[in-house]
């Protein structure tokens, strides 16, 4: 998988200048459609996450579509491959193809350093942007016109609460391997410091090794048998930072003969994974409910595309927040054995029902 680049040498593909007409109803000086004015028809819906072969992010297509459908619409969905510089030639390409003023575009930005450029090219183009997981600290929608929302999940306590599980099912003492994800994100960069807050307290676990194995099930696998070769039976845990490399793990520990031996845990609640909680393969995931985040970044743009949600109603809490998680383990895994939520089902007064806490 390719990392992230620097923004700077991401802002040179931002546009420098688009010619905009309105899709309806009242416009802004510039001739373009002023926020809230769409006719509903006339939005246009974009998801764009790292790939479809992460259940996950899949997930989080599904969901869109579901949304999409729900207001007579349908959803483009876009991949990227984990490559920066094609996930900003798609938005480029998506702002250069035509009036973009009640566009709504859903993204999961690659790296914290892809999220400025997306945000000055969706801004400067007057489409409405919802981004989720990654941005740098300092980058607030709140400065932003037509950014509406950033949302993500409090990685530190995803990370620090799958681990608590892992100690005790090994029962307080043992060795610990962790695979990391993508290193130029805050989800990658949190969980890990969940793990370490816990490891603090948790004076009889040792960590092994930690790999970084980008979030992929092929990665987490290769790495997972290199690291099993390396430290042998010493491993008792292993800590990964998302249910598709907790996957991979399974996979090398059936290879090496060792399944069932490993107690293994991740987050994101993909399917397989909850199954494997639910059977004990595993011992705990954490659900951000990816057919929800599919949905609710539309749903969010849609409904201030078209007037029913005024971006001045929006509370700065609102622009910028932790949205709900739920740790799962074997006592409540046949509850998330089916998705959670519909997101055929969101109203334009609900969009916000999960907000956990603000953005620290």
């Amino acid at each position: 998988m390719v990392m992230p680049r620097t923004a700077a040498t991401l802002l040179s593909l931002t546009l420098a200048a688009l010619t905009l007409t309105a899709c309806g109803g009242d416009t802004d000086a510039d001739g373009s459609a002023a926020a809230g004015t769409c006719d509903p028809a006339d939005v246009k819906l974009v998801g764009q996450v790292r790939n479809e072969s992460n259940p996950y992010e899949a997930s989080w297509l599904d969901g869109g579509d579901l949304f999409a459908a729900s207001v007579g619409l349908k959803q483009q969905r876009l991949t990227y491959d984990g490559e920066s510089t094609k996930q900003q030639e798609q938005i480029r390409q998506i702002l250069a193809g035509g009036d973009t003023t009640c566009l709504v575009m859903n993204v999961l930005p690659n790296g914290d350093s892809d999220t400025l450029p997306i945000v000055r090219a969706a801004d400067q183009a007057k489409a409405f942007l919802v981004t989720q997981w990654n941005k740098p600290a300092e980058l607030k929608p709140a400065d932003y016109d037509r950014w509406i929302s950033h949302l993500t999940y409090d990685g530190v306590e995803s990370g620090r609460q799958i681990a608590d599980a892992l100690f005790e099912a090994m029962g307080g003492s043992g060795g610990v391997i962790a695979l990391q994800g993508v290193l130029d994100t805050a989800a990658a960069k949190d969980r890990f410091a969940g793990l370490e807050a816990a490891l603090g307290q948790n004076p009889g676990i040792k960590l092994l090794d930690q790999q970084t194995a980008n979030f992929s099930r092929a990665e987490a696998l290769a790495v997972t048998k290199t690291l099993l070769t390396k430290h042998g039976d010493a491993i008792t845990g292993i800590w990964a930072a998302n249910d598709d490399m907790a996957l991979g793990a399974l996979e090398a520990l059936g290879q090496a003969g060792r399944a069932g031996k490993v107690a293994v845990v991740g987050i994101d609640a993909v399917p397989d994974a909850v199954k494997a909680v639910s059977e004990s393969q595993m011992t705990a995931t954490v659900s951000s409910d990816g057919p929800w985040q599919g949905g609710i970044g539309l749903a969010i743009g849609y409904c201030v595309a078209t007037g029913e949600l005024d971006m001045a109603d929006i509370t700065d809490v609102q622009r910028a927040f932790f949205a709900e998680q739920f740790l799962i383990t074997s006592k409540n895994a046949g509850d998330f054995l089916a998705p959670k939520t519909d997101p055929a089902g969101f109203k334009c007064d609900n969009v916000f029902d999960r907000v956990a806490a603000p953005l620290k």
